[in-house]
């Protein structure tokens, strides 16, 4: 990672990672209203919820909860930037997850019922998530020889063609970390749910707008790790790259309307029993055949 792309990063994922973030959220919205047969809202509705946030009286249980928030996004800027500027994978896995945690801070820190019980979900959720993402990283490593994401330029074919259970797994755990349905469990969107955003409750004004416009950060960077798992180094992997995330947001809104919420005990199972399965079964499956194809070259 150069001064040279790290500035490019901070440029391009600081003043565009909302924007884009904010146009897939409004798809988002589109596409649902049209599985569900209704008109929806328009496409930049996003954009006019958080400007009706930012100009209401700032009003907060303690003057730590918005505090908590900044830092909260904050770092999700920061593992952005890092990520997409080249850097180490595993550390902008790391980052994310500081920034999930001052998030549950923020909402411990209100003391309310509501958000403390949402908090207690998100940290269930980070349970649930967080081994297939650190062994996501681990996998691509082995795959690329490095932990630098910029190591994916260097490559003839994507990690997908030898990596192709971790990708599954890792589509899996972004119906978590993007808040769909069946596993939005502390943040939901939909108004029918036990808890409507039930971590966010005690939050209003500029501080809830902090996190929905993070939750545009993470939108743009995780689906930057669909991304990774698509991309080899040459125009046309840039291409298919850009199409297979398209088709893998429009799967995780499609699944999204398609499933009720679990409980979180079915969430935490079903996430560890993937994550294992497919990870330990397709680097086990990778390693062999590398040694295979190692003895018949040398035999």
């Amino acid at each position: 990672m150069t001064w040279q792309s790290f500035l490019l990063a901070l440029l391009g994922f600081g003043l565009l990672g909302p924007v884009v973030g904010c146009l897939l959220a409004g798809i988002d919205r589109k596409l649902t209203a049209r599985l569900q047969n209704r008109v929806g809202p328009p496409l930049l509705q996003p954009y006019y919820d958080v400007r009706k946030l930012l100009a209401k009286d700032q009003v907060q249980v303690n003057r730590y909860q918005g505090f908590y928030v900044a830092l909260a996004l904050g770092f999700a800027i920061a593992a952005g930037v890092l990520f997409f500027a080249g850097g180490n994978f595993l550390l902008v896995a790391f980052i994310v997850t500081l920034s999930s945690l001052f998030f549950i801070v923020a909402a411990y820190s209100t003391r309310s019922p509501y958000a403390e019980l949402g908090a207690e979900r998100e940290i269930v959720q980070v349970m649930s998530y967080e081994p297939m993402v650190l062994l996501a990283c681990v996998a691509f490593f082995i795959g690329s020889g490095s932990f630098n994401t910029i190591q994916v330029l260097t490559l003839d074919k994507p990690l997908v063609a030898t990596l192709p259970l971790v990708f599954i797994g890792l589509v899996f755990i972004l119906t978590i970390k993007l808040r769909k349905s069946p596993f939005d469990l502390s943040y939901s969107h939909h108004a029918h749910q036990e808890l409507v955003k039930g971590i966010s409750t005690e939050m209003s004004g500029r501080t809830l707008a902090m996190v929905e416009i993070m939750h545009w950060y993470e939108t743009v960077l995780f689906l930057g790790w669909v991304a990774l798992f698509l991309a080899w180094g040459s125009w046309l992997g840039a291409v298919v790259a850009v199409v297979g995330v398209l088709l893998v947001y429009f799967l995780e809104v499609l699944i999204d309307n398609t499933y009720a919420r679990v409980k979180w005990q079915l969430m935490l199972k079903a996430s560890w029993i993937v994550t294992f399965v497919c990870v330990l079964l397709n680097l086990f499956a990778y390693e062999w055949l590398s040694r295979l194809v190692s003895s018949l070259v040398t035999g």
